[in-house]
């Protein structure tokens, strides 16, 4: 199995190839991001855990949304197209998310375990969730769930 930096290296000469500027700031952008937090772990020469690299790629993310947002308030469709494109580029990088449905029997299983009932379960009951849904699930979505069943 290819690991993101090897992904990330094909992407980028792949973009290069069809002369895709977008693909190419994208990936260039997720790869800096990821020595980034290479230096901040404390070694340049360890690559990060998956699961630190999708924390990285999740980051980005957030930060073309919240660049959308501001584009679009400032009526720049141009701009916001191109956050969207690269936004889509970078999402290729995560597992698929789970749907509520298949939330659901992991919500229920978690609750039974942990034998919570009010609302005051809700922080031990997260804090599980997000643990075996491994970060496939977005957490506005867990926390409605898990709040619309504890009340």
């Amino acid at each position: 199995m290819a690991t993101i930096y090897q992904e990330i290296t094909e992407g980028m000469k792949s973009a290069m190839r069809a002369k895709d500027t977008v693909a190419l700031g994208a990936l260039r952008g997720l790869k800096a991001a990821l020595m980034n937090a290479q230096v901040a772990k404390g070694n340049v020469h360890d690559e990060l855990s998956p699961n630190e690299a999708q924390n990285v790629v999740r980051k980005l993310i957030k930060q073309h949304e919240d660049a959308i947002a501001l584009y679009e308030k400032a009526e720049r469709p141009e701009s916001v197209a191109k956050e969207r494109a690269e936004m889509a580029i970078l999402a290729a990088f995560l597992p698929k998310e789970l749907t509520e449905d298949e939330i659901a029997p992991i919500l229920e299983t978690v609750v039974a375990e942990l034998g919570a009932s009010t609302k005051k379960d809700m922080g031990r009951v997260m804090k599980e969730m997000q643990s075996r849904t491994e970060g496939r699930a977005p957490g506005k979505l867990l926390s409605a769930l898990v709040s619309k069943r504890l009340s």
